[in-house]
């Protein structure tokens, strides 16, 4: 049976530096970048519990607790994206509302 590993997503996107207390962004890796990989990384986890969910209904030989975390894994980083475009609206909008 393989291990599960679960990454936090921020971690990867944001390392810590050798402090612990700044986060580090390497040159020419933007906000939108980092962004743009995340929405591309929701996708393909979508597209492959799409797939694990069609050979699973086809009868092929795919076990239903892979594709149940398949399942999972991709509605888990569908509602982290949801949050994070959440809290960027918010920012947008706070800042929409300051006075200049």
């Amino acid at each position: 049976m393989t291990d599960i590993i679960v990454k936090n997503r921020l971690e990867t996107t944001l390392p810590l530096s050798a402090s612990g207390s700044e986060a580090r962004v390497g040159p020419g890796r933007s906000f939108g970048r980092m962004l743009s990989e995340a929405v591309g990384e929701t996708e393909r986890l979508r597209r492959a519990a799409d797939a694990a969910v069609g050979d699973l209904a086809a009868g092929r030989n795919v076990s239903i607790h892979k594709t149940m975390i398949a399942m999972e894994k991709a509605s888990i980083s569908f509602k982290l994206m949801m949050q994070v475009r959440n809290k960027v609206v918010s920012a947008y909008q706070e800042i929409m509302r300051m006075q200049v």
